[in-house]
């Protein structure tokens, strides 16, 4: 089966389209566009610049993909978003390409749920399973792990890093980062627990998340400095994956802090 395009879509000659490919009423791709197999446009949809579109995703009307970044610092580089199979991208979401800032690839795994008005910015790289919630918004760099939800109207801060398994309640702004299987939430989130819902749906076993919470426990009590807690419960907990995750996760240096629970005093 060749690719179906319907007669008002506007297509460039020079796309690819892979087989199967459907492209509704109204939608625009440029020339420099890959759509992979069965990949369906539903209408009124515009994917430009250098994108890539995996095989079995489907994106909705008025979603914008490849469009130039909303970084002054962008001068026209060639560079790409690459989108990956079986994502479900809803209406108005826009992801822009990266920038030559930022490694030049914005990047989403498989198997997606963008949903109503949700943003990913330049120089983005998402993992497999992501949510993002209706206006959910991703500033540059941001990096998002496999599985990681993040509620409505929530907004993260650029170069942040949303851990696997991570959850971000609705309208929390996201300023630092936030660890594997972890729960945030507020106005200027703070670090709230273990997503354990998310980690039950997930198979995980009763063993497992008693570990990962008595880990926790140690790592965000009181006395001592995140640093020397730290390595105390990598030598306590170094045969347990889940919190090496963690621990590995709050090892590597970045620009931006770990957010940590709110002192008891509310300080």
């Amino acid at each position: 089966m060749t690719a179906s395009v319907h007669p008002s879509a506007v297509v460039d000659p020079a796309a690819r389209l892979g087989e199967g490919v459907e492209i509704g009423p109204c939608c625009c791709v440029g020339g420099e566009v890959e759509l992979g197999a069965g990949v369906r446009l539903v209408s009124h949809v515009v994917v430009d610049g250098r994108t890539q579109v995996g095989a079995g995703t489907v994106v909705y009307p008025f979603a914008v993909l490849g469009t130039p970044p909303q970084d002054l610092k962008y001068r026209g580089e060639a560079s790409e978003l690459v989108i990956g199979r079986n994502n479900r991208i809803r209406e108005h979401v826009t992801m822009n390409p990266g920038t030559a800032g930022g490694g030049m690839i914005t990047s989403v795994g498989d198997e997606g749920l963008f949903m109503v008005g949700a943003h990913v910015a330049h120089d983005c790289r998402l993992g497999d399973h992501v949510i993002l919630a209706n206006n959910a918004t991703l500033a540059g760099h941001v990096v998002v792990g496999d599985y990681a939800i993040l509620g409505g109207l929530s907004a993260v801060h650029q170069f942040v890093r949303i851990g696997p398994h991570a959850m971000i309640g609705g309208m929390s702004g996201v300023e630092n980062d936030v660890i594997p299987y972890g729960l945030v939430m507020g106005e200027r989130a703070r670090l709230s627990g273990l997503n354990l819902v998310g980690l039950e749906r997930r198979g995980y076993s009763r063993e497992d998340i008693q570990t990962l919470r008595t880990a926790y426990r140690a790592l965000f009590g009181p006395g001592g400095t995140l640093a020397d807690r730290l390595d105390e419960v990598a030598q306590t907990f170094a045969d347990h994956r889940l919190v090496g995750d963690i621990v590995a996760f709050l090892r590597v240096k970045t620009s931006r802090a770990v957010c940590q629970p709110r002192p008891e005093n509310g300080g």
